[in-house]
């Protein structure tokens, strides 16, 4: 394993008699050790059991480390609190695709990078014209950003470094143009240029919500809103897009194949819609009066209903990214004077019972980033559906990055979970008029 010594083994026994065989395991820089199975089935015939991967570790890397029992989350050993208040966006991008933070000169020379690709080919307009005006903007996202391999062709070399640094631009250039596009054609307003003078944030509000007949204005406050919610949804380790992303790549697909993949699998509402599911779940519960009858339900495991945006999978504590997207919600809220809205009265309500109540504080299930994220986004003026469109914006550098990493890895091999078969064995096909109903 890269860089990794074995330094002690872990010994398997079986009661069948089958002889016993030996394991090297692996300490990482932190985090749990993990035992190299890799030649268990050529050994011994079988295989490992483990449904969703909960005690697999399927890579090495040194991108992205999470601790859910402490909180604890770090991009290239730097905690996330401190690069969400001293970076910004484009920095923390820099971060984990280069593997350290950015000199002044270098940083400037990625931003010039980055704002010099964010112009999509013209010709991409007649692909948004193919979809319905009411399509979901991840729908959307999915086909144009898959599509942008076939204007592309000279970054399309997965084993030339020079083409994946290029690719690796490309799409986190492209990608905030693209989901402002998505936006635009959805409410039938006339698509928005980049500007080249704005920031990455501020460029991508300006063509989410300036017109020809009005310019938009540029809010500071809200800007670093944006900037802060893109850097605490960078990466976030193994997640199931991240592995998508991963599995893509590993049988040689191009970069912008492999993150279409990766939208893909956000899109699913157990993973990237969390968000929009939040704030659905606010508007359904409708005023601050219903809270305690909706808490009731939530208790009640019979009823179904589920707390939306409480509690996470990782995160056995409070998730380090949701304490900075609450000060930033404040902050907005503030700003734009919301702070007597309905929706978030209701929603600040109910923060301060999920904090308070010992049902959930016993369980941990405190607010996470999604449920902070979605007020934010709201009061933006960001409509739900393209919640996890910005989502899918803020991972891009993530699972380009990760993407990258495995490709550059001597150890990466295609893909290829096995299984535990339990379906009809080998038998004979029957004549017609033999088979009976079964």
């Amino acid at each position: 394993m890269t860089n990794i010594s074995a330094d002690t083994k872990a010994t398997l026994s079986f009661s069948d008699g089958s002889p016993s065989i030996d394991f090297p395991i692996y300490k990482g820089t932190i985090g749990p050790e993990v035992i190299d199975i890799r030649k268990l089935y050529g050994t011994t015939g079988k295989f490992t059991y483990d449904p969703g991967f909960l005690s697999t570790a399927a890579c090495n890397s040194s991108i992205t480390y999470i601790d859910g029992d402490k909180g604890e989350l770090l991009y290239r050993g730097y905690p996330i609190e401190q690069l969400a208040e001293k970076c910004d966006f484009l920095e923390t991008c820099y971060l984990l695709l280069n593997g350290e933070l950015p000199t002044a000169a270098q940083k400037k020379e990625f931003d010039q990078n980055v704002t010099s690709h964010t112009m999509v080919h013209e010709q991409m307009q007649f692909f948004f014209r193919g979809f319905r005006r009411d399509a979901h903007p991840m729908a959307v996202l999915v086909g144009t950003v898959g599509a942008l391999s076939s204007f592309y062709h000279d970054s399309l070399d997965i084993t030339n470094p020079h083409h994946r640094e290029v690719s690796a631009i490309r799409l986190i250039a492209k990608l905030p143009t693209l989901v402002a596009m998505a936006h635009k054609y959805t409410i039938g307003q006339p698509f928005v240029y980049p500007k080249n003078n704005l920031s990455y944030s501020a460029n991508f509000l300006n063509m989410m919500f300036s017109t020809p007949c009005e310019e938009y204005k540029v809010n500071d406050v809200l800007v670093r809103a944006l900037d802060r919610i893109l850097t605490l949804h960078a990466d976030h380790e193994q997640n199931a897009s991240t592995s998508t992303v991963r599995l893509a790549g590993s049988s040689g697909a191009n970069p912008f194949a492999c993150i279409a993949a990766g939208i893909a699998c956000l899109w699913g509402p157990a993973h990237g819609g969390a968000n929009e599911a939040a704030l659905t779940m606010l508007k359904e519960i409708g005023t601050v009066d219903n809270i305690p009858d909706f808490i009731a339900k939530v208790k009640d495991k019979s009823s179904g209903v589920k707390l939306m945006g409480f509690g996470h999978r990782v995160y056995k504590n409070f998730d380090p990214r949701a304490k900075l997207m609450r000060e930033t919600c404040y902050e907005v809220l503030k700003e734009l004077k919301l702070e007597d809205d309905p929706l978030f009265k209701l929603a600040l309500a109910l923060e301060k019972i999920a904090l308070e109540d010992e049902y959930f504080v016993s369980r941990k299930l405190y607010p996470n980033v999604d449920f902070y994220s979605g007020i934010v986004q709201s009061a933006l003026g960001i409509p739900t559906s393209l919640f996890t469109g910005i989502f899918a914006m803020a991972r891009t550098v993530g699972w380009i990055a990760q993407w990258n990493e495995m490709i550059s890895d001597p150890e990466q091999k295609i893909g290829r979970p096995r299984q535990l078969f339990i379906g009809s064995p080998s038998r004979d096909v029957e004549p017609m008029a033999s088979r009976t109903a079964k």
